[in-house]
């Protein structure tokens, strides 16, 4: 088992490629600490059906492995988390 999927395993979350692939499709809570050290619970997608047309990407853009880019549902906003700040997924599918 490699040590990324080691330490979702243990956090009890998926991997970061697995995450990436769930809020592809679907929506999902997301609990993390922010750098400040506050804990956020954030209801999120990347799910184009769940994002307003006038907001959705123009271009496929990459980001950095480790920063996660989503839309939150309830800022109605793109935000952004580090994957190994999160402790806590719920939903998906």
């Amino acid at each position: 088992m490699e040590t990324t999927e080691a330490v979702a395993k243990m956090k009890g979350i998926p991997t970061e490629i697995k995450l990436r692939e769930y809020l592809s499709t679907g929506v999902l809570i997301v609990t993390f600490n922010k750098l400040d050290g506050d804990e956020r619970v954030m209801t999120c997608t990347n799910n184009p059906e769940n994002i307003p047309e006038e907001s959705r990407p123009k271009t496929e853009t990459k980001t950095k492995e480790g920063l996660v880019n989503v839309w939150d549902l309830n800022a109605k906003g793109w935000r952004s988390f580090k994957y190994d700040r999160v402790t806590k997924v719920e939903g998906g599918g």
